[in-house]
């Protein structure tokens, strides 16, 4: 009988998807302190990058280091931000948001990415208009429906969405609406599991079989890349994509 991954191995993979969650968030910190600057009362951007940062118990010092290189008190990259837009197999539209210090090593990896699963890159505007910018807050099964329901609606969110399947809820606010209803509930007591700023689609596209393997491996291989910020896509998968 074969042997699992030693111990070691296991350390070292998790290690390493710690450390790709952290460039992707030190990054978006970079770019939200530079556009916007590096007082995250003043920016909700940075906010939330920042709180995105503080989730996966990244250090005070690593985040105000990352502020401080973007607002020019350290010497540090500058990031470009840019999107590429495409179909994945099945007619899925894919939105992938980069922030890159190399456009053309980005540009080449993500167009490998479509190409090495079936896909192909589009042109810009292709299918953003599929998708809606929203800001989604999220609680967890056992979560107080009526409190968070209420609590949601007198804060200005736009929606509360539960799904029966598991009991979790979502909280949907306007962008722009979204830190001043996520401190709200905060201050509450309701405290998420996850809240970010995000894109929807509008309609969502069911596929199966070995079409939705290969859209589950696309999608997955272009999250793992280190310029990819966030990937959206239109894709409803069951578990039997990812077996």
């Amino acid at each position: 009988m074969g042997r699992g991954p030693s111990i070691e191995a296991r350390k070292n993979a998790v290690d390493a998807r710690r450390g790709k969650i952290f460039t992707k968030i030190i990054r978006e910190i970079n770019v939200a302190a530079r556009s916007g600057g590096g007082d995250p009362a003043g920016n909700p951007r940075l906010r939330v990058a920042v709180d995105k940062g503080l989730a996966v118990n990244m250090s005070k010092d690593v985040i105000e280091r990352a502020i401080k290189k973007a607002t020019g008190e350290l010497e540090g990259v500058e990031y470009e931000e840019i999107r590429y837009e495409g179909y994945a197999p099945g007619g899925v539209a894919v939105i992938v948001d980069c922030l890159t210090d190399n456009r053309v090593r980005t540009v080449a990896e993500v167009r490998h990415a479509f190409s090495k699963f079936g896909g192909n890159l589009g042109t810009e505007g292709s299918v953003a208009f599929m998708f809606h910018k929203r800001g989604v807050i999220w609680f967890a099964e056992g979560a107080d429906e009526d409190r968070i329901t209420e609590a949601a609606i007198e804060a200005g969110a736009d929606d509360v969405v539960v799904y029966p399947e598991d009991g979790s809820i979502d909280v949907i606010t306007a962008p722009e609406s979204f830190a001043e209803v996520k401190a709200a509930l905060e201050a509450d007591g309701l405290v998420p599991g996850e809240a970010e700023v995000t894109y929807r689609a509008e309609n969502n596209i069911a596929v199966e079989g070995e079409t939705a393997k290969q859209v589950a491996k696309l999608l997955g291989w272009l999250e793992d890349l280190d310029d990819v910020q966030n990937v959206y896509s239109t894709a409803e998968l069951g578990e039997d994509a990812y077996a």
